[in-house]
């Protein structure tokens, strides 16, 4: 019976409806009905059911590819299965089955056979039904890959200095899959270019396969090229961009070393300036007479203004909106003005301290906010130095305090280099400052300085490098406020445990002190709070350290605060994040020890997208307190990673 079925087409299949709501499914088109003039038809591949084998077949195999065209003949038909036949081994063999097999039967009729019976079963099925059209895969053995060897030109192996043992060692059971050879020929090259060499190219490939053993080896003969510089670094683009304040962006100098990471420095250095809103570098074809390669940084610009507005809700802070206008492109030089306005209602958060504000006579209706203009003009007259001034008006309400004020700024920061600044300025603030202490009316006048190192790979989602930055700001005593010197550093760092940065461990610590006056004296704005999503999670916000009057938190002189992440990818786009945080803020100007330092554990899951991660940490604190508003555990929902 199955026999008879095989060889003559007893019945039309009847078209198959699938329901496919608005397209949202991707089911199968139906195929062409048939027809007198062509041979419509259905192709099944069978043998694998390895995902990304079957795809690789479907996307070469003309039969597939063009099943929704029928061919006008049984000739047609068989070209198209005869030309499959070699196409899908080729596939097997780059995905390392060097044994298997293709069998392509068309009607049970095999491709490779008589012809003429091919073309006689597929026009038995004119204007009847679908020619069945059956691609029978055998795998066979995986292949292994198991050496790789590098020789230059004259067969002589390169020393460990210039290409270490890790570029060409082979972990047990990788695949030999043409695109892994391709990806270690890649990696072989970019460590020669790292070198200095960015002419350096593979001039021949040589695979030997080992059928006994269903091995591969592969040796690689590459020509290194010369070791160059970089060299004059070319501009264009961004017309309304002063040139010199791009150029003063790229740090690198003709004559210095060449290496990818030089290169990527400057696409990123570039990228920093407001203004620019794309950023490619170039690399020259051919050394120039000093034997450096010529870079071409090509920029084009954003839109000058920007104007934004976003709205919010904490269960801290309670509802808020948000908005700002941002000019890009001031006077034609890269400067940014931007205006950026706050109002938040803190009355409508969870408020724990709501009574205790109260009883503490800190009135406030819970409405604040914050007004603020920031004006940045980078590259004074072509140099490395930028100016920054800023200017703002708040009305600051927080759980145990407010805090009516404002001020304004000025400082000139100088870039080092891409990864190294530092700027020094003035400072002028005055306010009133009320807590469970009493009032503080500060005017104050400072210089403050700070220095800055960051040689991370990402603003969001860093995965390696090193985050650095450490400020130093004296206020001198003033009519009706005393003195203090305030100090604060903080430090992160990233390290990847692989090439792909799928295990990365994160650390960060933080400290900070405040000295020159009694912490009755200083304003609240200037103290020290832990505890939140950016600091100890787990712990109300800002309530971490020193209990006043009324039990309401009044800050610290200083603090101390460090967390630990394992961040792990479990596929490109989800990862989880167990993490350790510790700290508080001290009665102190130094760390005290012997107070009690709050912990927390907790885990946390990262949706990956283009912008940067979506995080998710669930915080369990290890040291609740009485009073303290502590919950057995919190949610934090938030852009980018937590440090």
């Amino acid at each position: 019976m199955l026999v008879g079925a095989m060889l003559l087409p007893a019945a039309i299949p009847l078209p198959v409806h699938a329901f496919d709501l608005f397209g949202l499914f991707g089911s199968e088109p139906e195929p062409p009905a048939p027809s007198p003039s062509a041979l419509p038809y259905t192709v099944r591949i069978t043998g694998t059911d390895e995902a990304d084998v079957l795809q690789a077949l479907q996307d070469t195999a003309t039969l597939y590819r063009l099943r929704q065209e029928p061919p006008p003949d049984g000739e047609g038909l068989l070209r198209r299965a005869e030309a499959d036949r070699a196409k899908l081994a080729d596939v097997l063999s780059g995905y390392g089955y060097y044994q298997g097999t293709v069998a392509i039967r068309i009607d049970g009729a095999p491709v490779g056979g008589q012809a003429a019976a091919v073309v006689g079963a597929a026009e038995a099925w004119r204007n009847r039904g679908l020619v069945p059209v059956r691609v029978a895969i055998d795998l066979g053995p995986l292949y292994r890959l198991r050496r790789i060897v590098v020789r230059d030109a004259a067969g002589r192996a390169f020393p460990d200095a210039i290409l270490p043992p890790r570029v060409t060692r082979v972990d047990d059971d990788v695949p030999a899959r043409s695109a892994t050879v391709l990806a270690r020929e890649a990696r072989i090259v970019d460590q020669f270019r790292s070198q200095g060499h960015p002419f350096a190219k593979v001039i021949a490939r040589d695979p030997v396969v080992d059928d006994a053993a269903h091995v591969m080896d592969v040796t690689f003969t590459v020509d290194p090229g010369p070791v160059a510089g970089i060299g004059p670094v070319a501009v264009s683009g961004a017309p309304g961009i002063d040139p010199a304040t791009i150029r003063s962006f790229i740090y690198a100098e003709p004559g210095d070393p060449y290496s990818p990471q030089a290169v990527a420095a400057i696409r990123r250095s570039v990228a920093r300036i407001e203004a620019i809103g794309g950023v490619r570098v170039r690399e020259g074809t051919a050394l120039d007479a000093d034997g450096n390669l010529p870079l071409f940084v090509e920029v084009n610009e954003r839109e000058r203004n920007l104007i934004g507005i976003s709205a919010r809700y904490s269960t801290v802070d309670g509802p808020g909106v948000r908005a700002y206008y941002a000019n890009r492109n001031l006077f034609g030089g890269g400067e940014t003005f931007r205006l950026d306005a706050d109002i938040y209602y803190l009355g409508l958060g969870s408020d724990p301290f709501a009574t205790q504000r109260k009883i503490a006579g800190i009135g406030t209706n819970g409405l604040g906010g914050r007004l603020s203009a920031t004006y940045v003009q980078p590259a004074l007259w072509g140099s490395r130095n930028d100016l920054l001034a800023n200017a703002f008006v708040t009305r600051e309400v927080q759980q145990s305090y407010l805090v009516d004020g404002g001020g304004a700024s000025a400082a000139i920061r100088h870039r080092f280099s891409d990864t190294v600044s530092a700027q020094i300025g003035l400072d002028a603030q005055v306010g009133r400052s009320k807590d469970a202490l009493g009032t503080v009316n500060y005017r104050l006048i400072g210089v403050p300085a700070s220095v800055t190192y960051d040689s991370t790979d990402n603003l969001l989602d860093p995965t390696r490098g090193v985050r650095a930055i450490a400020s130093l700001a004296a206020y001198p005593g003033a009519i009706s406020s005393p003195g203090i010197l305030v100090a604060k550093a903080q430090g992160s760092t990233y390290y990847s445990l692989d090439d792909e940065s799928r295990y990365i461990l994160a650390g960060r610590i933080g400290f900070g002190s405040v000295s020159g006056a009694a912490l009755g004296d200083i304003p609240d704005n200037f103290r020290f709070f832990a505890g939140g999503g950016g600091s100890v999670r787990g712990y109300p916000y800002r309530t971490l350290g020193p209990i006043g009057p009324y039990n309401l938190p009044i800050g610290g002189r200083s603090l101390l605060e460090t967390s630990v992440e394992a961040r792990i990818k479990v596929t490109d786009t989800i990862g989880v994040v167990p993490f350790f945080d510790a700290g508080t803020a001290f009665a102190s100007a130094l760390p005290d020890f012997e107070e009690k330092i709050r912990k927390s554990v907790g885990i946390g899951l990262r949706y990956y997208t283009g912008i940067g991660p979506i995080r998710a940490d669930l915080a369990f604190p290890l040291d609740p307190y009485k009073g303290g508003h502590v919950r057995p555990a919190v949610l934090y929902l938030s852009l980018g990673q937590a440090f």
